[in-house]
């Protein structure tokens, strides 16, 4: 009985605390459930999730749906990584004599979707080379704040890292452009020597007065190009990107006020919002014993689906049962 009676007093406490009934509360708690529940677990766990979401398998390849806020590789600070559990992933694939599997290509922490392992390493370089020679076909889709205008079309400006001033003082990715306006005249800009081409072809999907559901296909691969194209080129950064949203800091992202109560959210709990970009396709060009291309297709993760309904952005046709997919796929 006193067992029930502290129970009781427990539940009544959070219940007078307003954190179940607060509807801002349980949507900070479903984002963090959403995309936080990978992140810390024993890696035994995570190599179990991510054989349940296995996209596809063959005797070179294995290909996963990548969480959220998973990083691929390891650093200062990294808890867990992609490639720490890689020999586990391997030995529940083929058993505990296998050789772990090789990364082939990378995506930043915070992109969900597409990844591609291969069983050997030669076979992995050979996948690397692919991507390096621009033989395989990207594509993503963003939520972006705004919508670019015109609706389809190519963003192709150089892309260079600097460091920005300030209280913060960080390194950023941004645009360096072939030419400026000055005067009212466009005049070519010596094109600096560490600036890297970089080109984004886009479409919108489907969008609002405020918002867009886009699909991105990156025709190169340097550092946080879709997010740069997307803030700086085309002034629509993507949802959830709390470094690229403004150049000068590092700090939420400042979202309007028809925004934010469509997500169910206040300004002061924007930080949750995750990163909305997900490798949604690869097309991969004809490998050894395989003589035809290979496409890996990935639902969207649970909190990307979400969002869309919230902010009134059409689903394509082929996606509208995303949400179950995702789930059945392994995604958070």
């Amino acid at each position: 009985m006193e067992r029930k009676r502290r129970r009781a007093v427990s539940r009544s406490t959070v219940l007078s605390c307003g954190v179940l009934t607060n509807p801002v509360q349980r949507r900070v708690r479903e984002l963090v459930r959403f995309t936080q529940q990978l992140q810390r677990v024993h890696p035994n766990v995570l190599a179990k999730a991510l054989s349940r979401g296995i996209l596809h398998q063959d005797k070179d390849l294995v290909v996963i749906n990548k969480p959220y806020g998973l990083p691929v590789h390891g650093g200062p600070g990294v808890q867990l990584c992609i490639s720490d559990v890689l020999p586990i992933l391997a030995k529940i694939l083929r058993g505990h004599k296998a050789e772990p599997l090789h990364l082939c290509h990378r995506l930043d922490k915070e992109t969900t979707g597409v990844m591609v392992l291969a069983w050997e390493k030669e076979v992995a370089h050979q996948i690397q080379e692919m991507f390096r020679t621009r033989q395989v076909t990207k594509k993503y889709w963003a939520i972006t704040v705004r919508v670019p205008v015109p609706s389809a079309g190519v963003v192709d400006i150089p892309i260079i890292e600097k460091e920005v001033q300030g209280q913060q003082q960080h390194h950023k990715m941004t645009l360096s452009p072939n030419y400026r306006m000055d005067k009212g005249k466009m005049v070519k800009v010596r094109s600096s020597r560490i600036a890297h081409v970089a080109v984004t072809q886009y479409q919108v999907l489907s969008s609002t007065l405020s918002s867009a559901f886009m699909e991105l296909q990156p025709i190169t691969g340097i550092k946080h190009q879709l997010r740069v194209h997307l803030s700086f080129g085309l002034d629509c950064p993507i949802l959830g990107d709390h470094k690229y949203s403004d150049w000068n800091k590092l700090a939420p992202q400042k979202l309007s006020v028809g925004t934010l109560k469509k997500l169910g959210l206040e300004q002061s709990k924007a930080r949750h919002i995750p990163l909305h970009l997900h490798a949604r396709q690869l097309i991969m060009p004809a490998l050894g014993s395989r003589k035809e291309e290979l496409n890996l297709v990935c639902k969207l993760p649970r909190f990307f689906v979400r969002s869309l309904h919230r902010l009134g952005l059409e689903m394509p046709n082929q996606d509208e049962n995303g949400d179950k997919e995702a789930r059945h796929l392994g995604t958070q």
